[in-house]
């Protein structure tokens, strides 16, 4: 009797881990949809937007909670994820939740529209969108260095914006992609080393590293499948360039496309009164205007890329369903 139950034990174990497994594998499809929702759609309007709406609740609470204290931080992250996945849980739909939390469209939207003034010659132009995309002070930004920062913009939003909370509603359905939201924006928000949110934001900033951190890498090696000319190239960018960067994750996703690209990104910026000396990623000449095109090209290939595969994972899981 006691083999028996042991038996029955593993058998009962093992079919709970491939019902999970399955489970996951026919949420690929719904994962997929909610991507191509976002690229057909775009952004509903702000009043409409739930990632609009967090924002809104989240500035208030932290006009109410804000310290110079990592512990008030801590709790302002935890009072935000729980909120975010509240929400997901509440929405439901795996599609919903994705296309809420994806921005690909709009950020290569937005991308196309700097690259189309700096190609017309507007560079002031080219100046005021791009705080749209980036925090950077882009008053003192020559043509190369508005190209350089849409592109690393490109890079880091693409794993913000496109590849983590497609990843985290595999895992975790509707409540990972609008608990994953949650943690980027409040990074968004108060994650910054300024004088205000130094001690405050550090829980928002280190919860966002660890959200990102295989998603990052998912990214980078998306970038390699869809480039296998320059596939060498990426890869010794990521692991010589990407440690030098203050963000582990930020600097893995530009260093692969500086490397995709065959151009070099990093270099000095300013937010603001604060300068920043970034790591230089990539070998080869500054960015100009037509590699902001190129880059768009990359990181909308990538999200393709990821929409067959997960495509791909659902159908699979579904014709073995059926042999079964």
């Amino acid at each position: 009797m006691t083999a028996l139950r042991r038996l029955a034990g593993g058998a009962t174990r093992a079919a709970a881990a491939t019902g999970s497994e399955n489970g996951r594998g026919r949420r690929a499809g719904r994962v997929a949809l909610g991507l191509i929702v976002d690229r057909l759609l775009g952004d509903p309007p702000d009043r409409l937007h739930p990632v609009a709406h967090f924002g809104r609740a989240m500035t208030r609470l932290e006009r109410h909670l804000w310290a110079d204290s990592r512990l008030r931080g801590v709790a302002y992250a935890a009072a935000g994820l729980g909120q975010g996945l509240l929400a997901g849980r509440l929405v439901g739909s795996v599609p919903v939740a994705v296309a809420a939390s994806v921005a690909g469209r709009q950020l290569r939207g937005v991308a196309t529209e700097i690259g189309e003034r700096l190609e017309e010659g507007d560079l002031q132009g080219a100046r005021e969108l791009l705080p749209s995309l980036v925090g950077r002070d882009p008053s003192r930004l020559d043509e190369s260095g508005v190209a350089a920062a849409v592109i690393e913009s490109l890079a880091e939003n693409s794993v913000d914006a496109v590849v983590a909370p497609a990843m985290w509603a595999l895992a975790l359905g509707a409540p990972g992609a609008l608990g994953y939201r949650a943690v980027n924006t409040m990074d968004a928000m108060v994650g910054h080393r300024d004088e205000r949110f130094a001690r405050f934001g550090t829980a928002a900033a280190r919860l966002d590293d660890v959200a990102n951190l295989i998603p990052a890498r998912v990214f980078a090696a998306l970038v390699v499948l869809t480039g296998p000319r320059r596939w060498r190239e990426v890869i010794r960018a990521v692991a010589r360039d990407a440690p030098a960067h203050p963000s582990p994750n930020a600097g893995v996703a530009e260093a692969a496309v500086a490397a995709a690209l065959g151009v070099e990104l990093g270099g000095p910026l300013r937010y603001g009164s604060r300068a920043e000396v970034r790591p230089r990623l990539g070998r080869g000449p500054r960015p100009g205007p037509s590699d902001i095109r190129r880059a768009i090209g990359l990181v909308d290939r990538v999200e393709l890329l990821m929409v067959a595969a997960l495509v791909a994972v659902d159908v699979g899981v579904r014709r073995g369903g059926r042999r079964v």
